[in-house]
């Protein structure tokens, strides 16, 4: 049996999307650290791991649904 959190098929956790740039944008609903609603990251400690792999599906096509930014300017340093 696995353990708590684990996936069965492969062992391995789920990791959270969080990337501690919290800050919910009033104009899409979302975290602009992560793109989760507020509800999904509210319930994600109680989410089984297939809940959990489609949030990370809807956030990959909330992510690519985004518009470009652009490079800062100066270039990378």
């Amino acid at each position: 049996m696995s353990a708590p959190g684990r996936s069965q098929a492969t062992n391995t956790l789920v990791p959270s999307p969080c990337v501690n740039i919290c800050r919910m944008n009033e104009a899409t609903g979302l975290c602009d650290g992560c793109l989760r609603t507020i509800d999904e990251i509210a319930a994600w400690a109680s989410l089984d791991d297939a809940t959990k792999r489609a949030v990370w599906k809807r956030l990959h096509a909330r992510r690519a649904a985004l518009p470009a930014t652009p490079a800062p300017a100066g270039g990378a340093r």
